[in-house]
């Protein structure tokens, strides 16, 4: 397969056990989709060198970068507690429009949102930062 670019990347939401999801806002950036497991040091006294097996994964939490929309702002702000999340790959075009429909990937996962302005600056477009602390593995769909 061809590389890809970032060019129609989605943040979607479920707000039905995660059975349908739709777009949940514009991004901007989206972060790494997954983390380098610790190193567990399993060397014995007769090894030449260190060994390792993985351990588990390390997750930090998922920042999202979107332009500041008051009414998106107030959404996401909404959304409290657990709920299930996913970064979509891929979508159609028509009339200019375009429509998330995962076909070069779905990332799926569970986790908790906030929301904040970040800072700005002189002649910048003002921004949130949507921060998702995640509670399952991401799925690769």
């Amino acid at each position: 397969m061809a590389p890809t670019s970032t060019y129609k990347t989605f943040l979607m939401h479920s707000s039905n056990s995660g059975t349908s999801y739709s777009k949940l806002v514009d991004i901007k950036e989206f972060p790494d989709l997954g983390g380098t497991p610790e190193m567990i040091d399993v060397t014995t006294l007769s090894d030449k060198m260190t060994q390792y097996v993985l351990g588990v994964q390390s997750l930090d939490a998922m920042t999202f970068t979107a332009n500041y929309d008051k009414s998106a702002y107030s959404a996401l702000a909404a959304l409290t507690g657990q709920q299930y999340f996913a970064v979509w790959f891929g979508g159609t075009e028509s009339g200019g429009v375009v429509t998330p429909d995962g076909s070069d990937g779905k990332f799926s996962f569970q986790g908790e949102l906030s929301v904040f302005v970040a800072g700005g600056g002189v002649n910048a477009a003002r921004d949130m930062t949507i921060s998702i602390a995640p509670s399952t593995v991401i799925a690769f769909a």
